[in-house]
């Protein structure tokens, strides 16, 4: 990384041609260095079946190169133009009230059909033909927010690509009919013909459930997959913006393109929640990620909405990102769309070319990540800690979330993640590495028995990790099934327990204590365990029905030791068994981000505040501001969404 970039969404077909001379005006006037454009313009560029234009685009790539502005491209192939979709209806996906799409909005094509992908494959090839090797290219977006709209397509070909895809992995209906427990209710198939999909509005069993999402989530990759081959000739750096959550794994949807790019819309309030998802997909690949999208002020659709952002809010959402190990933070959008479905959302600027209060901020912002640009490009961030966020735990939980209401993401942000404001944390899936951590935190990793994970796990423990693990972790397979040998499919044996009982359920009844010192909070779900030989019981119920059987188990195993957890912990017994010391003291909020020099050696921490409140940092050592040339130590007290880059002198 060599430049930190710092951009907005921009729609040149949108506009008179006199309105780019201005535009690229306002971008230098604003510090605006990258647009990202072409995403939704394959009218433009093919305007009749066959007869492509895309002179309009060169033109635009070269005025802004000419002026020092870089360009991310992006593949139109969300939004068909109207002559495809009439003269190929098969392209427009089946509505779950299996309605055909009709040609009004975006992302409404059968990622299935053949036309489709061939359709897209001529487009992609015209433009990756014409910009390649082309010096104001700096990279690729396909589509946008490549997602199952409406629960995904529900078309003939579809169904048999789902019977398809079934029939590949389980060989024989005797062999699915066992996997998802179809004797139940007398729900056996004898024929891969008779599976039809999950439609809503009716009671639908979990396990199809989840076959239905995975199945489009494999078609989805194909049909990125497809474009980046094609892409890759003449650019490497290549990518899908990708939403927040991980329903479609980031990790597999990843691995054949070279940056992973993310969206987000979060409001202000939820600021601190939005780095949990930079900590995970800077985890993605081993390269910097791109944010393609946020808000500046507000969002909306033919109105606005989610409110306009407090004083400063906006200056913080800019550095966040750029903190957590981003070199592309890309706004939504440049210039408000003077009609049609989005008009009503907030932008850099208005449709009549008039700034705002928060472009001021992006324009500060791009002043001070000037200054800190060096810092920035020479440094990385290096986590010995590590928090699971499991694509297929989401999956299992959202068809079979048994605690009612659960929600997997935002239960590992708020009753885990943000534990860990103060320290270098590493969000992952099953599949990343595991010898850079010390400790990884485990809860709700409903899936453990996918990727190796088990055999690299015991491995990694031995060799002097802590695995702090559980609650409901280990509790089904891949099908959405629970085990039936015992309640996890190794954690028993590993921890050296007995689980006595398990409850889902969330009340007040149970009540905890360290067996040394002191109060354990503990909610939500409650497993109870009765500890071998050569296991320790460092918590254990106190109240209710369970006392006194553990609550938290701790084993040694090798070198390394597996913690098991039979309940939800506050954020201090958390990191009091994570035993792993902060940055720096600081108020709980203020994030901290320790950034460390190519070379090794500790270069400096990055602080954003992100509460809309005063708070504080205290040093250990003296440290310069990169932002303001000012030198601290000690105490700093720091202001409303204000941030510090301190390099250690």
């Amino acid at each position: 990384m060599d430049k930190i970039y710092l951009g907005a969404a921009y729609y040149p077909e949108l506009w008179d041609e006199s309105e780019l001379e201005k535009d690229i005006a306002r971008c230098k006037e604003m510090g605006v260095n990258c647009l990202r454009i072409g995403e939704f313009a394959w009218g433009r560029m093919e305007p009749k079946e066959g007869q492509f234009d895309l002179s309009w685009l060169v033109h635009v790539v070269d005025k802004l190169y000419e002026n020092g502005i870089s360009t991310v491209l992006c593949t139109p192939t969300a939004t068909p133009p109207r002559w495809l979709l009439l003269k190929y209806p098969e392209t427009r996906m089946v509505m779950h009230d299996l309605i055909r799409a009709d040609v009004s909005s975006r992302c409404h094509t059968c990622k299935t059909s053949p036309v489709m992908r061939e359709k897209n494959r001529v487009i992609v090839s015209e433009l990756a033909k014409t910009f390649a090797g082309h010096k104001g290219v700096i990279g690729w977006q396909i589509d946008n927010e490549i997602y199952p709209y409406s629960e995904g397509c529900y078309c003939e070909q579809c169904k048999q690509a789902f019977r398809s895809y079934l029939k590949k992995k389980f060989g024989a209906t005797e062999n699915l009919n066992k996997a998802w427990g179809m004797a139940r209710w007398s729900l056996e198939y004898n024929t891969f013909e008779e599976i039809e999909p999950p439609y809503p509005r009716q009671w639908r069993h979990p396990s199809l459930r989840k076959a239905w999402r995975d199945f489009h989530y494999t078609q989805i990759k194909s049909y990125i997959e497809e474009q980046a081959e094609i892409l890759h000739y003449g650019c490497k750096n290549v990518g899908t913006n990708m939403m927040q959550h991980n329903s479609l794994s980031y990790y597999k949807l990843n691995e054949k393109l070279d940056v992973a790019q993310y969206n987000h819309y979060d409001t202000a309030q939820r600021l601190p929640d939005t780095a949990f998802a930079y900590d995970f997909v800077r985890t993605v690949k081993d390269k910097p990620f791109w944010v393609m999208e946020t808000q500046v002020g507000w969002n909306g659709s033919e109105y606005a909405e989610n409110g306009y952002r407090p004083e400063g809010a906006c200056y913080a959402n800019t550095w966040l990102p750029i903190a957590k190990g981003a070199e592309m933070n890309l706004y939504w959008l440049f210039r408000t769309h003077p009609n049609g479905h989005e008009l009503g959302h907030g932008a850099l600027y208005s449709s009549a070319g008039r700034s705002y209060r928060v472009s001021e901020e992006v324009k500060r912002a791009a002043e001070d990540l000037k200054k800190c640009e060096e810092f920035l490009t020479s440094t990385c961030i290096k986590s010995k800690i590590a928090l699971h966020y499991s694509s297929t735990a989401h999956n299992n939980f959202e068809s079979a979330p048994l605690l009612k209401g659960l929600n997997y993401r935002e239960t590992l942000i708020t009753k885990y993640y943000a534990a860990f404001r103060h320290h270098n944390v590493d969000v992952i899936d099953t599949q990343h590495a595991l010898e850079n951590y010390e400790v990884i935190v485990s809860p709700f990793l409903a899936t453990v028995d996918e990727n190796g994970l088990k055999e690299r796990m015991t491995e990694w423990i031995k060799n002097g990790g802590t695995w702090i693990v559980g609650p409901m972790s280990d509790i089904m397979d891949e099908n959405v099934k629970k085990y039936t040998h015992a309640p996890y499919s190794f954690l028993e044996e590993l921890a050296g327990v007995y689980t006595k009982y398990q409850k889902p359920v969330a009340n007040y009844v149970f009540k905890a204590q360290w067996t040394n010192d002191g109060e354990c909070a503990v909610s939500t779900c409650y497993d109870a365990y009765e500890c071998s030989e050569g296991t320790t019981s460092l918590a254990h119920y106190v109240a209710g029905e369970f006392a006194p059987l553990s609550v938290i188990a701790e084993r040694k195993v090798g070198k390394g030791k597996v913690i098991l957890v039979g309940s939800v912990l506050s954020h201090g017994d958390i990191l009091r068994l994570v035993n792993r010391a902060p940055i720096a003291e600081a108020s709980g909020n203020i994030i901290l981000t320790e950034r460390t020099a190519t070379d090794g050696g500790m270069c400096g921490i990055i602080a954003v505040e992100t509460e809309y409140k005063g708070g504080y940092v205290i040093l250990n050592g003296e440290y310069t501001d990169l932002i303001t040339d000012k030198q601290y130590s000690g105490k700093i007290e720091i202001q409303p969404y204000g941030v510090l880059v301190l390099k250690r002198i």
